[in-house]
């Protein structure tokens, strides 16, 4: 299953009268991190249930490999999903005895690497689950999704009760393990300022649709903030889409999200323009309706 080929296929999900998510359509092939962002109540955790095959899509499916993945014993051995699990859901049992029942169904999973993770993170590993506070759960988590070094692994916002320092550590971490043990990780957020230099490619979210999935790198190169005189800037972004536009005097900004030629930078800075290069946190602000 490594560097195979997930993809999923006119994704719908409706709940009742919500519908959580609209024609979702993406391939991801290899080893590499996804971040999937989303503002809250996008319908990322939806989307990740249905690609983990913890719940079928209403409409459309998910496919590794060309097999689907929904009600597949041996896709789900080889991939994990990891998300903030409510305390009533915890087995009331302790770290070394959920590791002894992983390893019986993730045959991949790296014991002595999660001990050593959960000594590293200071996770008590002599209480019971419900027991942990939020941040140690937090870190269980991340433990259990690093240590298990399934082809596939999904962790949705597992970092959400962990202080900046801890995250930073599970940060380094991630890109540790996976230059050690290479696998295709997906991993959901809204900390996007904090976490996109771990992206190999992204996935946006909103309001249930995908609005755009690319490599990272291609995804900021069409980001730019352009600053200049009112007339001059409303001249070079003639039949260009502006996400937000800020005048001061006769000063004008604008961010845009479009693939423009060196020629054109050049030419713009020439005219007295000012570019720069706008952040993926810019972009998915904007791109998703404005500040928050």
């Amino acid at each position: 299953m490594m560097d195979g080929k997930l993809e999923a296929k006119n994704i719908s999900m409706h709940f009742k009268d919500y519908q959580a998510l609209s024609d979702v359509n993406f391939t991801l092939e290899g080893n590499k991190i996804v971040g999937l962002i989303g503002r809250n109540g996008a319908g990322k955790t939806t989307l990740l249930s249905i690609l983990a095959a913890y719940r079928d899509a209403t409409v459309g499916y998910v496919e590794a490999n060309g097999k689907l993945v929904f009600e597949n014993a041996k896709y789900m051995k080889n991939s994990t999903f990891l998300y903030e699990a409510p305390v009533k859901d915890l087995q009331d049992q302790k770290a070394s005895k959920y590791f002894e029942k992983l390893q019986l169904y993730r045959p991949n999973f790296d014991k002595t690497y999660a001990n050593e993770l959960m000594k590293r993170f200071k996770v008590p590993d002599n209480k019971n689950l419900s027991k942990l506070s939020k941040g140690q759960l937090s870190a269980f988590n991340m433990i259990v999704g690093l240590a298990s070094r399934t082809p596939i692994t999904i962790l949705d916002e597992v970092y959400l009760g962990m202080d900046a320092p801890t995250r930073s550590m599970f940060y380094k971490e991630l890109l540790n393990e996976q230059e050690k043990h290479p696998r295709l990780f997906i991993l959901s957020t809204h900390l996007v300022s904090e976490m996109e230099y771990l992206f190999d490619e992204v996935m946006m979210i909103h309001e249930g649709k995908l609005l755009l999935h690319d490599d990272y790198q291609s995804i900021i190169e069409r980001g730019y903030f352009i600053t200049g005189s009112h007339d001059d800037v409303d001249e070079f972004c003639s039949g260009i889409d502006v996400l937000i536009e800020e005048t001061i005097g006769g000063s004008k900004t604008v961010l845009i999200y479009e693939d423009l030629k060196e020629q054109d930078i050049q030419e713009a800075r020439a005219a007295g323009l000012d570019i720069s290069q706008a952040k993926l946190q810019d972009l998915f602000t904007h791109l998703t309706g404005g500040e928050h």
